[in-house]
């Protein structure tokens, strides 16, 4: 069935083709004040200003006096499905304890973990449910969501598993991220080839059996996964079909970046430390860069460089 929004106050986004931005054409927020907009079946079918509106004889009119109208948010990174908050963790960061130190004790992911692995199916769907219900309240229209808190083949499963019951359950497009590679589990911490075998000989047969996953992510970062290790794991994903989501240069430039270039990324996430020859191998690629600003608010450490 076809819809007419008219008398938008501001028609935001309106710009021709589907490519990511890049440099000063992101600079460029296109609007159409006074407009119309006509939709058929959940797609856009014509936009334009009010003055030049074609006739429009369908009986369903919404007449928006003035408001704006906006593209929906594209939640592109998210780990929206865990267990319970780490709040405990910021006495340790008053205390001046970095992210790094805090997950050298434990903390951070493997604190996660720990309590991914002690909630049963049920009620960490319905929490996960419910924070879905409410982001979806805010305006995010499409989410990509990621496993990585279970580091063993049930937790792991479990995550997935919940993912692909919210997509069932829920109408707006939900992308899955297989995150095994977040970090390395305490009981492996001094074999850590050993859990690389457990997250390609394990997990991934089942992942694909299932159809439980889109996209493959690591976490390609000091004390945790090396460009080399990254490489094989990517390399493995692909022959199941996922794509590459990486996490890269959180904390240093260890040559992320590269790994994910070389194996066709989708995107390199998080990125608040550059160098020069980031930039340029970025700059060359059709990779989407992704930068997490509340990330670097809620732990405390430096802020991508945006603009560069």
């Amino acid at each position: 069935m076809k819809k007419l929004f008219i008398n938008i106050g501001q028609l935001v986004q309106v710009r021709p083709g589907n490519k990511p931005l890049r440099g000063k054409t992101m600079n460029k927020l296109p609007v159409i004040k006074n407009a119309y907009l006509i939709t058929e079946n959940h797609k856009i079918l014509d936009f334009g200003k009010m003055s030049d509106m074609p006739v429009f004889n369908h009986k369903e009119v919404i007449d928006l006096q003035g408001k704006l109208m906006m593209p929906a948010w594209i939640d592109s990174h998210t780990h929206l499905v865990f267990a319970a908050s780490r709040a405990g963790e910021f006495v340790d960061k008053i205390n001046g304890l970095s992210y790094e130190e805090i997950a050298l004790r434990g903390g951070g992911i493997l604190n996660s973990a720990k309590k991914i692995n002690n909630i049963d199916f049920d009620t960490l769907y319905r929490q996960s449910a419910r924070l879905l219900t409410e982001i979806i309240s805010y305006g995010t229209g499409a989410i990509e969501i990621k496993s990585g808190y279970g580091l063993n083949t049930e937790g792991e499963l479990k995550m997935l598993r919940i993912i692909k019951k919210l997509k069932k359950n829920y109408k707006l497009p939900i992308k899955s991220t297989f995150l095994g590679a977040h970090a390395v589990p305490s009981e492996y911490k001094n074999d850590k080839k050993a859990y690389i075998e457990l997250i390609i000989n394990d997990m991934l047969p089942v992942i694909a059996q299932e159809k439980l996953a889109d996209y493959i992510d690591v976490f390609c970062e000091k004390n945790y996964f090396t460009p080399e290790e990254t490489n094989l794991i990517l390399q493995a994903g692909a022959r199941y079909g996922l794509k590459p989501k990486v996490h890269v240069n959180q904390f240093n430039s260890i040559g992320g970046i590269e790994a994910a270039l070389n194996n066709k990324a989708v995107s390199v996430d998080h990125l608040e430390v550059m160098t020069e020859n980031d930039y340029e191998l970025l700059s060359c690629s059709d990779t989407i860069a992704t930068v997490l600003p509340g990330c670097s608010f809620f732990i405390n450490i430096p802020y991508a460089p945006v603009k560069k």
